[in-house]
């Protein structure tokens, strides 16, 4: 385990401090089970204050000259290269993924403050003709106000830098809570964020054990004029209905279901090489990660033998031992809840090619881990078919034709992420217009980027975040019209 550092508050206002009612929780290590730290359990009373500080300090830093606040960016994304090692640690320690992910984890999440840095300084206006010549008519952007962030356990640092970065860029100031799970990574950016020097109160942190409180607060507290959340999208759609009490701006990136599909004219190799960065990327437990796979019958035996083979050579372990591919799972809920998928598809005729079943032996008796799994005979009625499984459990389906396969793809609420392998030009045009998600992987397992923008369509959320996109979720638009 790394070493801990011993100050593990809420920062509000600039300065550490514990939650007002001196509570506290523990946060756990999901391969050993050992409790890592404790930290402040905040309640209303503590976000109360973070807004209020946030508010007081927005005027001074909404009007900073846009490249004034892109030097206090740049320098944040240097401190998180710099302890790129430290913070991936933590990042582990406390989330289970494998330390090569959360190195590249921390480099991604750095590069949304490069990207946004930058953007910052293309927040552009328009001048717009007028129909009499009396007149100028103008728009110009400008900051929604405070921005309440909620941000989950997948990507600790990832999803933090990924909504502050293009609120701070845009001149709003934030308040954050990181998940319950793993609010050690949010505490040590927050560290870098002291350090670089941003004004008290313009990046504020409250950690909780029960969001609920915290959440109201941000809902009901009129000081408050933006929600970003990242989660599920039963609790983004009560986000949602009490944002609308005070019409708050809502930007959510919600759950998935995502397809994979590989044609009868793909690359195998690189179709496989692609779906084992999808599916097993930390654990399954990610909102864009492949839950269905649907292979062509003409090359369903060949794929899957080359998917199987690849699955059986993961290393499992504690993220924190070097060589490890697949960790524990996050908690208790998420374990059962992958046990509970391939239980019931099992039940109703699926076949367990490898895996299949939770390892609680010797090193692994003490965390939540799963073993890599691949499952054929998948049909409808099975949960994992119907549900987001949120773990390393790659279902396979037989299709026959383009048109079933798509139909089957688009049958469901979410519309986050979607995968197709193909080496037909037109095909690859063909499906991608007609699959009804925000983000296509197109040959491409891992389509994610700062510069590019990522979110939804249907329940998979409202917003983008990254690109250029991502900036204009934080900014009003406000027309004037000036009489000469």
């Amino acid at each position: 385990m790394p070493a801990m550092q011993s100050q593990r508050q809420n920062y509000i206002g600039g300065k550490w401090g514990g939650a007002a009612s001196g509570r506290t929780f523990s946060v756990h290590s999901p391969a050993t089970g050992e409790e890592l730290e404790h930290v402040p359990d905040a309640g209303p009373q503590d976000a109360a204050r973070a807004i209020e500080a946030a508010h007081r300090v927005f005027p001074e830093w909404s009007k900073l000259a846009a490249p004034e606040r892109a030097t206090f960016l740049f320098k944040a994304r240097d401190l998180m290269l710099e302890r790129k090692e430290a913070l991936a640690r933590i990042l582990t320690a406390e989330q289970g993924k494998p330390l090569y992910e959360a190195r590249g984890e921390i480099a991604y999440a750095a590069a949304f403050f490069t990207w946004f840095a930058e953007e910052s300084k293309r927040v552009y206006g328009e001048t717009i003709p007028a129909t009499v010549p009396h007149k100028r008519l103008m728009v110009i952007k400008q900051p929604v106000g405070v921005v309440a962030a909620i941000t989950p356990w997948n990507f600790p640092a990832a999803m933090v830098t990924r909504k502050i970065a293009p609120a701070l860029a845009a001149g709003c100031t934030v308040v954050l809570k990181p998940a319950e799970q793993t609010p050690l990574t949010a505490i040590a950016l927050f560290k870098i964020f002291e350090e670089v020097g941003f004004p008290a109160g313009v990046a504020n942190l409250i950690t909780t054990q029960d969001p609920r409180g915290v959440g109201r607060e941000f809902l009901e507290n009129p000081l408050v004029r933006m929600i970003a959340f990242t989660g599920s999208t039963e609790v983004g759609k009560l986000l949602m209905r009490g944002a609308a009490e005070q019409v708050k701006r809502v930007s959510l990136e919600l759950g998935g279901h995502a397809p994979f599909i590989v044609f009868d004219d793909a690359d195998l190799d690189k179709a496989v090489v692609g779906a084992m960065a999808s599916k097993f990327r930390n654990m399954g437990q990610t909102c864009i990660c492949a839950n269905r796979i649907y292979v062509h019958e003409s090359v369903l035996e060949a794929f899957t033998a080359k998917l199987v083979e690849q699955v059986e050579q993961l290393k499992l372990g504690n993220g924190l031992e070097e060589g490890v591919q697949v960790g524990p799972l996050i908690d208790e809920q998420g374990f059962k809840k992958v046990c509970t998928h391939v239980e019931d598809a099992v039940a109703k005729g699926a076949r367990v090619l490898t895996g299949g079943q939770p390892r609680t032996d010797g090193p692994f008796a003490q965390g939540r881990f799963f073993s890599p799994t691949v499952l054929t005979d998948i049909r409808k009625g099975m949960r994992i078919l119907e549900e987001e499984t949120f773990g390393p459990v790659a279902p396979l389906i037989a299709f026959r034709d383009e048109a079933e396969v798509i139909q089957a793809a688009n049958d469901t609420p979410y519309g986050l992420a979607a995968y197709f392998f193909s080496q037909n030009v037109s095909r690859c045009i063909r499906v991608a217009e007609q699959l009804e998600y925000g983000i296509i992987g197109v040959n491409d397992g891992m389509p994610a980027v700062p510069q590019a923008p990522f979110g939804g369509f249907k329940e998979s959320g409202v917003g983008r975040e990254g690109g250029r996109e991502g900036i204009e979720e934080f900014l009003e638009v406000k027309f004037i019209s000036l009489g000469l």
